[in-house]
């Protein structure tokens, strides 16, 4: 960072002189995945990123510049502040779970928004903050959030953070992506005396831990989708009711801990903690993780009657409840692996189910 205060300039020189020149680019992955993109300026890129990359939904951030009229910058270039650009952050984010909307509130809490001179120590109009919106929605949505928070009376000055057509992005130095991964003890040094935190707990008080709301969109595609989505075998037992092998399918002998969703739609329904061994060869539960979720019809098709499950808003075949299975419920719900998609417990707070956490950390405590 280029700061005015002799300590932190001394400080932030020394730290850049090892900088590496490799460009860290977006992963292939990401490029070609689903997410989408938002893209943020506030100041030191550092920050901004440590706190993006906290909140759940977003995947991935990438540090880098944004703004500016020439390709491919250097961070010395920019720093020199004679090429137009702003440090800025680049947000993979799943808007299943987190809305544009809360991510604009997330960076509210990150930066000064009354200041277009730069961002706390960090002076100069390549710190200033800006919103670079993608699309008329996110513009539309970017305006909206900015003249609520004007009206909220938290600031007696006026917002001046810009909102500005994204044009392009260039990826930092290597050196500065996951800066606060790298060399925590500088990072936090250097947080510390930029001001950063001391100004926006005065300004938010309790209100600066902003939780997200949880956008979960448990849906059905269309069926063109679904076929492009689905295996052979999830659609012939998703939508046409069929019953897969037993003893030769994903999750029967399943011993990892996390929880099954809906394959079609999202939507946790069950959990290892209530997992037990049948011997039938299907997964087999006691109860389901969320009840809600759980729709019970009576079918025919054995010629006696049997309790088929469903998922809730997939409208899924999962498979069947029987009256033998383990204390205290006595139930067993007897499901199909090609309904299901599991979620180990280390990948639930990055695929959105982090409300589910809670469940394994008390059964660890026990």
């Amino acid at each position: 960072m280029k700061i005015r205060l002799p300590l932190l300039f001394t400080l932030t020189s020394i730290l850049l002189i090892s900088a590496c020149v490799e460009s860290k680019q977006p992963t292939q992955a990401l490029a070609s995945s689903k997410l989408s993109i938002a893209t943020f300026a506030g100041g030191c890129f550092w920050c901004v990123e440590s706190d993006f990359e906290k909140v759940s939904g977003v995947h991935e951030v990438i540090s880098g510049f944004s703004g500016g009229n020439i390709a491919n910058p250097s961070y010395k270039q920019v720093s020199a502040g004679d090429t137009e650009h702003v440090e800025a952050v680049q947000v993979y984010y799943d808007p299943n779970i987190i809305s544009y909307d809360d991510l604009l509130q997330v960076f509210w809490r990150q930066i000064n928004p009354t200041d277009n001179e730069g961002q706390f120590v960090d002076r100069g109009k390549h710190y200033r903050p800006v919103i670079f919106y993608h699309d008329n929605r996110q513009h539309t949505i970017a305006k909206s959030s900015k003249q609520k928070l004007q009206d909220s009376g938290i600031y007696n000055k006026p917002i001046t953070t810009e909102i500005t057509e994204f044009k392009s992005f260039y990826s930092a130095e290597d050196y500065h992506q996951d800066y606060y991964k790298k060399n925590p003890i500088r990072y936090k040094y250097y947080r510390y005396n930029s001001g950063r935190d001391q100004y926006l707990t005065k300004t938010w008080g309790d209100d600066l831990e902003f939780s997200p709301s949880i956008k979960q969109q448990y849906s059905k595609p269309d069926d063109e989708v679904l076929r492009k989505k689905l295996s052979p075998l999830q659609y012939k037992v998703t939508q046409n009711d069929a019953t897969e092998q037993a003893f030769k399918n994903s999750y029967w002998d399943e011993k990892r801990k996390g929880i099954y969703v809906d394959i079609v739609s999202g939507e946790p329904l069950f959990s290892s903690l209530d997992k037990f061994k049948s011997g039938t060869g299907w997964p087999s539960f006691s109860k389901p993780l969320t009840a809600e979720h759980i729709v019970e019809k009576t079918d025919y098709y054995l010629l006696y009657p049997r309790t088929e499950i469903r998922s809730k808003y997939a409208n899924s075949h999962l498979g069947h409840v029987f009256n033998d299975g383990p204390k205290p419920t006595g139930l067993r719900y007897c499901i199909n692996s090609a309904s299901l998609r599991f979620i180990p417990v280390k990948e639930l707070e990055s695929a959105g189910y982090g409300n589910y956490l809670a469940n394994f950390i008390k059964q660890e405590k026990k």
